[in-house]
């Protein structure tokens, strides 16, 4: 992914130039490197055309944008969710120095001095301003590609920040993790200034102004905290739920997360075909890798066909600084079967079987007795 996202940057660099106000036709590129203690720069400079001349130069001036970048708002985020992270960008850029190069020697020289040293301030506006963050983790995903930020002058900031989608993994671990902005932009690197001569008003006659551009690239650290907390998932499903009929659904939870949940409680959402006056079971506290068991009642319709459904189930607890939450939302599957027949419901149940088999007997017993009664009563004189 980062590769792909440079790549993408040099040819942003290489597009800024050729629409950029440069002298000559024909164009090569030279590239440098400059890093210090916040960023790394990238500078694409084109050799300049023969017929821009710099003899005339009246300064060097050295210096150039710099941009901040940091999250707007918590930098905080758990894991399974999808963000919009907004990031401001702020320019620092300085002027650090002018080096005169040519000395005044007239009127005429003393004015296009002037006029160039107005110019060369301009050298810590960065132009057409293109941002791309980039995650070097497996579990961090941006979703945006480049997003343009327009241009900035020295001690402005971003009225419309760039905006990308970052994508964390349900398995996402807590920690700090670092991801990185890359911004691209073009500032003018230098300002040549000429003119005929002076008119009796004292104005310059065919004033001319040569400005050079090149395109810069930085890299930013953006800081992401992934918090600590208690996070859960469906472990296990039993349940015997039949068309018709009354049955009890039992839900395995276990916290994934690496901090507590105090007095947790499972609740289910249920649809046609179930309904339920029993939607909530108490789990109570679960440490971090603890698993506790959810009993819920549920009817079923007795026109329901056999065949899977899905019921949500979030969990509300108690953080560790007492604040109640609310899980994420939990898919959990359950199998519906048809109904059991009079015949079938008694041949399963060994009770009823023996208890029918007791009967039997007895009656086969009672009716013996009532046989002998009867045959002896015939007996007796």
């Amino acid at each position: 992914m980062i590769a792909r996202n440079t790549v993408l940057l040099t040819i942003l660099c290489l597009i800024f130039l050729s629409s950029s106000t440069a002298i000559g036709t024909s164009i090569d590129f030279n590239v440098s490197e400059i890093e210090n203690d916040d960023s790394i720069y990238w500078t694409v400079s084109p050799q300049r055309s023969d017929n821009f001349n710099f003899g005339d130069n009246f300064y060097t001036t050295y210096g150039g944008p710099d941009l901040k970048a940091h999250i707007l708002g918590n930098n905080e985020f758990s894991s399974g969710d999808i963000y919009n992270l907004n990031i401001n960008l702020a320019n620092k850029g300085t002027i650090t120095g002018f080096e005169i190069e040519n000395e005044a020697d007239d009127d005429l020289d003393i004015k296009l001095q002037a006029i160039e040293k107005g110019y060369e301030t301009e050298r810590t506006t960065a132009i057409g301003i293109t941002s791309v963050l980039l995650s070097p983790h497996s579990f961090i995903d941006v979703k945006s590609g480049p997003q343009e930020s327009g241009t900035l002058r020295s001690g402005e900031q971003t009225q419309s920040s760039p905006k990308f989608i970052v994508d964390i993994d349900d398995d996402a671990p807590a920690g700090t993790y670092f991801l990185v902005l890359r911004t691209v932009y073009g500032y003018q690197e230098n300002v040549q200034v000429s003119g005929d001569e002076l008119t009796a008003e004292g104005n310059i006659k065919d004033v001319e102004i040569g400005m050079w551009y090149e395109a810069r690239s930085q890299n930013h650290t953006i800081p992401l905290i992934i918090k600590k907390e208690a996070n859960f998932e469906v472990v296990n499903v039993t349940s015997d739920l039949r068309s018709g009929e009354g049955g009890v659904l039992k839900v395995t939870y276990r916290n994934t997360g690496n901090l507590p949940a105090k007095d947790a409680t499972a609740k289910i959402s249920v649809y046609t075909p179930f309904s339920t006056t029993d939607d909530q079971a108490f789990l109570g506290t679960l440490e971090a890798g603890d698993t506790a068991q959810g009993v819920f009642s549920l009817n079923v319709d007795e026109t329901t066909i056999s065949k899977n459904h899905s019921i949500n189930s979030e969990i509300r607890y108690e953080d560790t600084e007492s604040k109640t939450q609310l899980s994420d939302t939990m898919k959990i599957s359950v199998q519906t079967l048809p109904a059991i027949s009079l015949k079938d419901k008694i041949l399963g149940n060994t009770w009823i079987l023996v208890i029918l088999v007791i009967l039997m007997v007895a009656s086969a017993g009672m009716v013996i007795y009532m046989k002998l009664i009867r045959k002896e009563n015939k007996i007796r004189p």
